[in-house]
């Protein structure tokens, strides 16, 4: 303690104020200097005694940070006291909640991330093993033009769905960075729900499927229009898909005080029960997916949607088919 200059500092006034004291007082009392004196070295030891215990729990603490910055957050250095050491404390153990917390999220972090490259890893491995197959095979100088043009057009589906893969994974991750700057236009429902018809058009017409629209001219919200239609887009491209040949998918779209609304719904197979709670979760796909299905549209028009301050909820039966629902609230509450 006596090696800190602060303590040096004061026990020197302190000294210097009990002998200047002395002295005067001796001029007038050799009894009065006495008492004087031993005052001066009682408060001087108790000053000294309260100096040692403050240094000592700033000790404590020290060695409470060092323990912190070691990964120890289990430790509990509240104390629910009075005065600016209390309070050290308590702001000492506020921060600690909170790296613990950073600790946490950064460690979720990391586990999302190796499984998000793990379940990339799986999903790429199936088409560039295939294209490496039928690459060796159109190496055979004796393969008929019939094979070859057969295997030729399978590596171009197969480098098409590579290249959509890693375009939507680009864009999901970007969404979930939070690196998007969406738009906050004032947008026409009805001009957005004929914008993400445009891509399903071809395959509603060879399903021979049809479409209804419902709302009126006037239904808008705040949002981003070109990546809005993206999330419709890829749920349309599910409705379509297990919808069966002639059915029918349903658009309506209405407006209140609160929220502008958004029903999309088919009349097709459904999705089971308990694959419901699971359809918005990157690469699920359920056990009614088709062979090529990658399982990301939907976990990205998830993404779109809250990231505009938006919800979507799915209910399904197997005799009705499935609706999807999204609500953008005009405000956040």
């Amino acid at each position: 303690m006596l090696r800190n200059r602060e303590v040096q500092f004061l026990l020197l006034i302190m000294c210097s104020i009990s002998f200047i004291s002395m002295i005067v007082v001796a001029i007038f009392s050799i009894i009065g200097a006495v008492v004087v004196f031993i005052a001066s070295a009682l408060l001087i030891a108790s000053s000294l005694l309260f100096t040692r215990w403050r240094y000592r729990e700033l000790e404590k603490l020290s060695i409470y940070l060092r323990q912190i910055s070691s990964g120890n957050y289990s430790l509990d250095v509240r104390d629910n006291q009075e005065g600016e050491l209390s309070i050290l404390k308590n702001d000492m153990y506020k921060v600690t909640l909170m790296l613990s917390e950073q600790r946490s999220l950064l460690q979720q972090d990391k586990t999302q991330l190796t499984d998000a490259i793990s379940d990339i890893s799986h999903q790429l491995k199936t088409p560039l093993t295939s294209m490496t197959m039928m690459a060796d095979l159109l190496s055979d100088s004796d393969l008929p033009p019939t094979k070859r043009k057969e295997f030729t057009r399978n590596i171009r589906i197969q480098l098409e769905r590579i290249d959509w893969l890693v375009s939507s994974l680009l864009k999901l991750s970007k969404i979930e960075a939070k690196t998007i700057q969406f738009k906050k236009d004032q947008i026409l429902v009805k001009q957005l729900v004929q914008k993400a018809l445009e891509p399903v058009s071809i395959p509603m017409d060879i399903k021979g499927q049809t479409v209804s629209i419902q709302g009126e001219d006037n239904v808008t919200f705040l949002g981003d229009l070109n990546w809005t239609a993206e999330a419709l887009i890829n749920i349309l491209k599910n409705c379509v898909e297990h919808t069966h040949e002639g059915g029918v998918i349903a658009i309506s779209f209405s407006e209140n005080a609160l929220f502008t609304e958004i029903v999309i719904a088919d009349n097709g197979g459904g999705i089971p029960k308990e694959d419901l709670p699971y359809i918005f979760k990157r690469f699920y796909k359920g056990k009614n997916a088709s062979e090529g299905s990658i399982g990301i549209g939907l976990s990205m028009a998830h993404s779109i949607i809250t990231s505009q301050n938006g919800v979507i909820d799915v209910t399904s039966n197997s005799e009705k088919g499935t609706r999807f629902r999204i609500k953008f609230y005009k405000q956040v509450i």
